[in-house]
């Protein structure tokens, strides 16, 4: 026995992904629903590399009744008018959006980091997923947060353009491309050129100076590891594809030294360290892509403050990120809560 199971935004690069992964972790399901806007029903999409093909239907006349779970890939806006819908049909909403993110109702949950955290699903039969930029980082953070307790983290980001969805990666393509034949690198999804160059903005502006994007790394982290960690970041968009990097500086309460903090990362869940000190000794994005992992490298002590480190932190951010966590988050539900798989 197994679940039936709705992909809302299956024809995005999330949805594509959360396919991929559902039929690559051979997730137990009895039935599967494709779901996006109306100019795509009728189109027919890949289950992952099953040779199966799913038909699209349109999500406003979606009946949601009978089905056990609906992983959500179709914008905050979107997920404000079919979240409560599918919900309170007794489908349990899994939502990419940053719209519940921070509702107290609603847990925020990386597997690996608070899996004791759903328990509180029930609440508005909602769960969300991560900004991908905090699910990676605190992937890291966990194990090293329950050895030496975190005060303070710094982060900088090395965001790829698929974080921006497809129009993010079309802009780098046609302006690389444009550049090498003399043509206008005209910028439009981005606010600047992104070819080539480097942006730090993403996501508006708040009063004090910094993005929401940086904004919902502090208070995500807060939610999901631990209220009292401070946290400053600073996110900036790369012309990279897909996969995300992050230089992250961490200050803890108690001692802790680099090699340390290696073995507990060798051990675990879901990290995966590489970290050499030669040429080549660590992971960069291009090396991430398809993979499950959140890559660790280049941990090092840091003597400009007391019980310090730094590391380096490389995930494919459409995986770990976004589908694969909404994945992980799916079978957690299955195995704590649902328990219809044998």
């Amino acid at each position: 026995m197994g679940y039936r199971v709705v992909v809302a935004g299956a024809t995005g690069n999330v949805g594509r992904e959360v396919l991929n992964i559902l039929a690559e972790r051979q997730f137990p399901l009895d039935d599967i629903a494709v779901l996006a806007s109306a100019r795509s029903q009728g189109d027919e999409i890949d289950f992952g590399e099953t040779g199966r093909k799913l038909k699209v239907q349109n999500i406003d006349n979606f009946d949601p009744k009978g089905w056990d779970m609906a992983i959500f890939a179709i914008g905050s806006d979107a997920t404000k008018v079919h979240a409560p819908r599918f919900a309170a049909a007794g489908c349990t909403v899994i939502d990419n959006s940053s719209l519940y993110r921070m509702d107290p109702d609603v847990p925020l949950i990386v597997p690996e980091v608070n899996p004791e955290a759903i328990d509180g699903y029930r609440a508005k039969n909602i769960i969300a997923n991560p900004n991908c930029s905090t699910a990676q980082m605190v992937v890291a953070l966990k194990p090293l947060h329950d050895a030496a307790k975190i005060k303070r983290v710094v982060v900088a980001t090395y965001q790829s353009v698929s974080g921006a969805g497809k129009a993010g990666m079309d802009e780098l393509f046609e302006q690389s491309r444009n550049i090498f034949v003399g043509d206008s690198a005209e910028a439009k999804k981005f606010t600047k050129q992104i070819a080539f160059n480097v942006i730090p903005h993403i996501d508006s502006f708040l009063d004090d100076g910094s993005t929401k994007e940086e904004w919902k790394m502090v208070v995500e982290t807060k939610k999901i590891l631990d209220p009292k960690i401070k946290v400053t970041a600073t996110c900036v968009r790369v012309p990279v594809f897909v996969g995300h990097s992050e230089a992250i500086n961490i200050e803890f309460e108690n001692e802790i030294s680099a090699k340390q903090a290696q073995s507990i990362l060798r051990e675990a869940p879901g990290v995966m360290l590489v970290d050499k000190r030669e040429d080549g000794g660590y992971v960069t994005p291009v090396e991430c892509v398809g993979d499950y992992a959140t890559f660790i490298s280049r941990v090092r002590e840091d003597s400009t403050v007391d019980n310090g480190l730094s590391l380096w932190c490389v995930s494919d951010n459409l995986r770990k990120g976004a589908a694969l966590n909404a994945v992980q988050i799916a079978e957690l539900l299955g195995r704590r809560h649902l328990k219809k798989a044998a």
